[in-house]
């Protein structure tokens, strides 16, 4: 479905901060960027913009939308809230969160593709909320993924402490595994 190729390009450029906070949006480029036509780049402008990652310019067309601190720390509120839990309650299955994903985020860590770390990160979260047993932690958190990725994505594109990420991942899955 194109509506959903032209959704998810989007969505990762604005996540990866390749579309910047700010940047315009015009459907027309993006149709030619893309090599589609423009009624599936409309809808998804239209998917993006319900979702709170574009809004509209002054004038006419889209830009990408700030980030705003205040916003990003009720979202941190809730996540925190949803990974403690989590957390908990995989520790308590003393839950095995596989070795896999720790070298697929310490790889991705090792690289330059932003993309490769964010995959890597909610993977990593997403097992934890598996591990959990509670199947209404990842539906919740997955209403915020949209968002945390993009913050994430800001983060990331430094290159300091990504190595330092994965040695507390590292931390947390042991502490998981020895039901702490």
């Amino acid at each position: 479905d194109y509506v959903d190729e032209v959704y998810k390009a989007l969505h990762d450029a604005i996540s990866e901060g390749t579309l910047a906070p700010g940047a315009r949006i015009t459907q027309e480029e993006l149709a030619e960027q893309l090599n589609v036509s423009r009624s599936p780049v409309l809808q998804a402008l239209r998917l993006l913009k319900h979702d709170g990652l574009l809004q509209d310019a002054p004038g006419r067309g889209l830009v990408v939308a700030p980030l705003d601190p205040t916003w990003i720390g009720h979202l941190y509120q809730v996540r925190g809230a949803l990974d403690a839990l989590a957390a908990l309650l995989a520790a308590a299955r003393r839950a095995r969160i596989p070795d896999s994903l720790m070298r697929q985020g310490r790889a991705a860590a090792a690289g330059n593709d932003v993309k490769a770390l964010i995959e890597a990160d909610v993977a990593f979260h997403r097992a934890i909320y598996e591990a959990s047993g509670n199947p209404l932690i990842l539906e919740t958190a997955g209403l915020h993924w949209t968002h945390l990725r993009r913050v994430m994505g800001a983060v990331l594109q430094r290159r300091a402490g990504r190595a330092g990420l994965w040695d507390e991942h590292e931390a947390i899955r042991q502490a998981i595994a020895q039901g702490d």
